[in-house]
C-alpha cells in the first residue's frame, strides 16, 4: 500500500522505537490527575452513548486501549506501525488492533460511536489536519464522541533525532495553537463540549491541549 511520505517517516520511525517505547511510556493509570479524568470523562460519554465500538487511533502498544477497556469502553486500535501492532497484540491478545492510519479508516461511514486520537496528531503536518478530521467525522456516528489530546505551540514544527531510548530517527511534531485546532474541528463538522490545557510542568515542555467534542445527531433541532 502506498502512503504519503510523512506518514511512511513515522512508521518507520516508530517500528524502530516500538520496544524502547513499549518499555518507557507510562501507563495511563500512571498519567496526571487531569490526563485520568479526561480519559475518564470519554469512557463515560461513549459507554452511556452506546453508538458502537471506540477506535483508538495511533495505540501504539495499546496501553490506552486496555485502559479504556478497563473503563468499560468497546474499544480497539489503529497504529502505522506494525512493530506497535505486534506488541499491543502480544501484551493483549484479549483486544483487535489493526495496522492503518488516521487518514483513511478502514471503517465503513457511521460505524464508530468514538475515537480517540491521544498524542498521536501532533505528527500530521498543518495541511494534513482537515482530511483527517473529515474522516473523523465521517467514520464516526451521529452523537458519536471524539477526544483528541496533543501538544500546542505557535505553529511551530520540530524534528527530533532521537526519542523514548531507541536509536537515532526522525520525529517530527506540529505544534498548532489550540484554536486553530478547535477551528478545524467545527470545519469539519463537530460540536466542541469541552477543553483543556494543561501548561507546562514536571517534566513537560510544551503545553498539551484536550478536546472533547461530539458529530452532532442529524435528526437533533438545528438552532
Amino acid at each position: 500500500m502506498l502512503i504519503a511520505p510523512y506518514l511512511e517517516r513515522i512508521r518507520q520511525s516508530y517500528d524502530a522505537v516500538a520496544a524502547d517505547y513499549a518499555r518507557t511510556v507510562k501507563d495511563p493509570s500512571e498519567l496526571d490527575p487531569l490526563s485520568r479524568a479526561v480519559l475518564g470523562a470519554f469512557a463515560e460519554l461513549v459507554t452511556s452513548a452506546d453508538l458502537g465500538p471506540t477506535a483508538d487511533v495511533g495505540c501504539g502498544p495499546g496501553k490506552v486501549t486496555a485502559y479504556l477497556t478497563g473503563l468499560g469502553v468497546s474499544a480497539f486500535g489503529i497504529d502505522l506501525s506494525p512493530r506497535m501492532v505486534g506488541l499491543a497484540r502480544a501484551a493483549h491478545p484479549e483486544l483487535r488492533f489493526d495496522v492503518g492510519s488516521m487518514t483513511a479508516l478502514e471503517t465503513g461511514d457511521g460505524e464508530l460511536g468514538g475515537i480517540l486520537a491521544f498524542y498521536s496528531t501532533h505528527h500530521l503536518p498543518a495541511e494534513s489536519l482537515p482530511g483527517v478530521f473529515a474522516e473523523f467525522h465521517r467514520t464516526l456516528a451521529p452523537g458519536g464522541h471524539l477526544l483528541i489530546v496533543t501538544r500546542v505551540g505557535d505553529d511551530g514544527h520540530r524534528r527530533l533525532t532521537h526519542g523514548y531510548g531507541g536509536p537515532a530517527v526522525p520525529f517530527d511534531s506540529y505544534r498548532l495553537p489550540a484554536d486553530r485546532i478547535a477551528e478545524l474541528l467545527e470545519q469539519a463538522g463537530f460540536v466542541i463540549t469541552g477543553r483543556t490545557l494543561q501548561e507546562p510542568g514536571e517534566g513537560a515542555k510544551r503545553p498539551v491541549a484536550g478536546f472533547l467534542a461530539h458529530k452532532p445527531d442529524a435528526a437533533a433541532p438545528q438552532g
